[in-house]
């Protein structure tokens, strides 16, 4: 492994660059109505050209943009590349909300404060100070690398990842390993702090339910309301207590919290075992089981009318191997009169945690926090890697992040006051460089 000269810093621009991209507002809302991508893409590509890379930008549609480029390979090189890919859209942010403005970047607290900071802007410019860096110094990696920064994420990245591996499939194909967001950050645990390596993400079934029924007047008696049915089964979704179910992932994450609580792993005390985790339990305790949350509510246009139709919409995730399991149960929940359709329906994805790449991504973090432990986990969420799974690739989760052990980390995903800590991104960019000499 090469040891970088004390004149070569991979976290020199990191801080700028995460303050700059969170100043491009990006926000998807997944109607159409946000600014799009387009400028935020036309910025990195010319960080990118400024260092000798060439880049191409895609459109899905007018502003919905995303970039691609090579970098890296020795010659003669028979390895196939490496994708290293992030978002460059982020969910809205209601500004009276917030201590500060969520597009202005600004440093406080010795935080990176705006939306997008840790999702994920934050991994976006750890991946670009990396990349500037090592392409200044001449460090390209002996592995070829493929750079993806895309549109949609969040609303599903069907004008994003999707459209390019439908349209774009030749820069994507030979790819056989994905990097990406959520994971490798730090959770501590009775002292000791462990790194989440993303190995698998719930699938993805958002959905909207409709009922109809007869229109009336609001004072007469109707046995056929739409809104009385769908609240019904609206409530019986959102009561619903799912089984525990332990994934592979997750049952090498729970040995080893069971290993330092002086315990075994065991269905039966997972939820206790991911309550050591302290806050971030909020986000792993959504793992160990299928769900399903009501999000949306719409019927009527007058108190005393009753309408046709209600809608509602639920945001459904299922684990790896459970899809099944999960829709039957939906199906007993709503009952009869209760139509579905899906607005995204993705599966989940799992990847063996195993191999060259898993080595490089744990000791380029015990490199720099050597009396660690790292451990894979399965993600609530979804990315952009359900799509590359598709053109078979093997997905991880690796933004390398080392955190305080009083910050709420997992609460700033989607929340206000997003921010992520400045050391933190420095010792993401180091422990992404190191990984890059090892993959």
């Amino acid at each position: 492994m090469t040891t970088p000269s004390p004149s070569y810093d991979p976290a020199a621009e990191v801080v700028d660059l995460c303050r700059d991209l969170i100043r491009i507002d990006t926000t998807n809302a997944g109607d159409d109505s946000g600014p799009g991508e387009r400028k935020a893409a036309e910025h990195v590509a010319a960080l990118l050209a400024d260092v000798g890379i060439d880049a191409e930008l895609h459109e899905s549609e007018p502003g919905r943009a995303s970039l691609l480029a090579r970098w890296g390979g020795a010659p003669g090189s028979t390895a196939p590349p490496l994708l290293l890919h992030g978002h460059l859209d982020v969910v809205p942010a209601h500004a009276p909300d917030w201590q500060v403005d969520p597009f202005s970047g600004e440093i406080k607290d010795g935080c990176v404060w705006g939306r997008g900071a840790v999702d994920m802007k934050d991994f976006d410019a750890i991946l670009l100070s990396v990349v500037r860096a090592r392409a200044k110094a001449g460090r390209e990696p002996e592995r070829p690398m493929v750079l993806a920064f895309t549109a949609d994420e969040e609303a599903g990245g069907h004008k994003g990842a999707e459209f390019l591996i439908n349209e774009h499939r030749d820069m994507l194909a030979d790819c056989t390993e994905a990097i990406g967001e959520v994971g490798g950050f730090s959770a501590t645990i009775r002292g000791r702090r462990m790194y989440l390596i993303q190995a698998a993400e719930k699938g993805m079934a958002w959905m909207r339910l409709t009922a109809h029924g007869t229109a009336g007047h609001g004072s007469m008696r109707n046995t056929d309301n739409p809104v009385t049915r769908l609240a019904a089964a609206v409530a019986r979704v959102g009561a619903h207590t799912w089984p525990v179910r332990l994934t592979p992932a997750m049952e090498v994450l729970l040995a080893s919290v069971a290993e330092l609580a002086g315990t075994d792993a065991t269905p039966e005390n997972a939820e206790s075992l991911i309550e050591e985790f302290g806050s971030a339990a909020r986000m792993l305790s959504a793992v160990i089981r299928n769900s399903a949350n009501p999000t949306v509510l719409q019927a009527g246009y007058k108190v005393n009318v009753v309408p046709g139709a209600a809608t509602a919409q639920v945001d459904g995730r299922f684990l790896p191997g459970y899809q099944d399991e999960f829709f039957a149960t939906m199906a007993e929940l709503l009952g009869e009169g209760i139509d579905m359709e899906f607005l995204s329906n993705q599966p989940a994805v799992e990847t063996p945690y195993e191999g060259d790449i898993v080595r490089a991504m744990t000791t380029s973090l015990l490199a720099e926090d050597p009396d660690a432990l790292v451990s894979p986990y399965l993600m609530p969420g979804g990315t952009d890697g359900k799509h590359w799974a598709k053109l078979g690739m093997n997905c991880y989760g690796f933004a390398p992040l080392r955190l305080p052990a009083d910050l709420d980390f997992t609460a700033l995903f989607h929340g206000v006051d997003e921010r992520v800590p400045v050391d933190a991104l420095e010792f993401g960019a180091r422990v992404f460089d190191r990984f890059l000499d090892q993959v």
